[in-house]
């Protein structure tokens, strides 16, 4: 298709196009879908990108009419990417490797491995993985005895369960068949610029961190999350990890590098990853996390994945906005969001 083409699906406000280009007017710096109510603007003053990515890395801001941010770009390849998870998924008991795959769907290996990945967030291999644990997780929740869930989704043996899914689990399958029933959790609760800090641990390391207006709805929802975990209020233990998150609160320390335990999927941890790596005082908007995963159009992904962060602040999800510049979303409000930003960027 040409720019012609292009310019006539303006003129027609043809939805057809929507996500297949994207138009943006010099005059204004805004860029829209080509079927926008708003007034038409005149033939010179259009540039057309193939991606909102594209618009914005060139200074051009979302229109809030039609909101082009929000919409995913046409995929040519999308049908075939859905075909293989169905394979995978058909053949989960002995997942087809990479070569098996790019043999039936008549691709080269590297080109199937790629645009897997740029699409689902994970590659094939993972995929399977994952798709193989939640059948294990399905059959523990069904009382089917480990080694027996084991063999029956294709675990080749009781050792490679415990070293791979334990790693996905963050606990050991007999604990996660118990909902967490052998996890010792130990939390304190504090005062702090923003209300009430909640931070828990395992062993391994800090698992929860949460913020709120009221010490006993902290709780509560510490325990909804590990609802067959045991709990004990410690103050002192780890009173240091505590006052390092209360010094990063205060200002007096920018940077929390402090051991987690934390669950999640591979493309949640990519994005609570990539979080960590928004120098102090910065920000980033939810496209720039996704381009930065390599997954460009999974903007509304990587929103949830930051909704989901268990651990506040040392993921810093606070760190990043919407397109516009406006603050999005926040699991403990939109104020707190308002307030760790702007003293971030009175101490830088």
């Amino acid at each position: 298709m040409g720019e012609d083409e292009y310019w006539q699906a303006i003129l027609n406000r043809d939805r057809r196009y929507d996500g297949i280009f994207f138009c943006a007017v010099r005059s204004t710096r805004i860029y829209c879908l080509p079927s926008c109510p708003s007034r038409q603007p005149r033939r010179e003053n259009v540039l057309f990108f193939s991606t909102s990515a594209e618009a914005e890395a060139a200074g051009f801001r979302p229109c809030k009419r039609c909101r082009p941010d929000l919409i995913l770009p046409s995929e040519p390849h999308l049908d075939l990417i859905e075909k293989i998870c169905r394979a995978i998924a058909e053949q989960s008991d002995c997942p087809p490797t990479l070569t098996q795959l790019a043999s039936q769907f008549s691709m080269s290996p590297y080109h199937l491995q790629r645009t897997f990945k740029r699409l689902v967030g994970v590659t094939p291999k993972q995929y399977a993985d994952a798709y193989r644990l939640d059948r294990f997780k399905l059959q523990l929740k069904n009382k089917e005895k480990v080694t027996d869930a084991a063999y029956e989704v294709g675990y080749s043996s009781i050792s490679s369960l415990y070293e791979q899914a334990s790693m996905q689990l963050g606990m050991n399958p007999t604990t996660y068949q118990n909902g967490g029933g052998a996890m010792q959790i130990a939390y304190t609760i504090v005062p702090c610029s923003l209300g009430y800090l909640l931070v828990a641990t395992t062993e391994k390391g800090i698992c929860s961190v949460k913020l709120g207006d009221r010490a006993d709805d902290l709780k509560s929802l510490l325990f909804q999350e590990f609802d067959r975990a045991s709990f004990v209020c410690d103050d002192l233990t780890y009173q240091n990890w505590v006052q390092q998150i209360l010094n990063f609160l205060s200002g007096s320390e920018p940077h929390l590098d402090l051991p987690l335990d934390i669950r999640g999927t591979a493309f949640q941890k990519q994005v609570w990853q990539a979080l960590q790596k928004i120098p102090y005082g910065e920000t980033r908007t939810y496209q720039d996390i996704a381009l930065a995963i390599g997954q460009p159009k999974a903007v509304r992904a990587v929103g949830n994945a930051c909704g989901s962060n268990p651990v506040a602040l040392i993921v810093p999800c606070h760190r990043v906005l919407r397109s516009d510049g406006s603050l999005g979303g926040y699991a403990w409000g939109r104020d707190r969001k308002q307030k760790l930003l702007e003293q971030e960027s009175k101490l830088i």
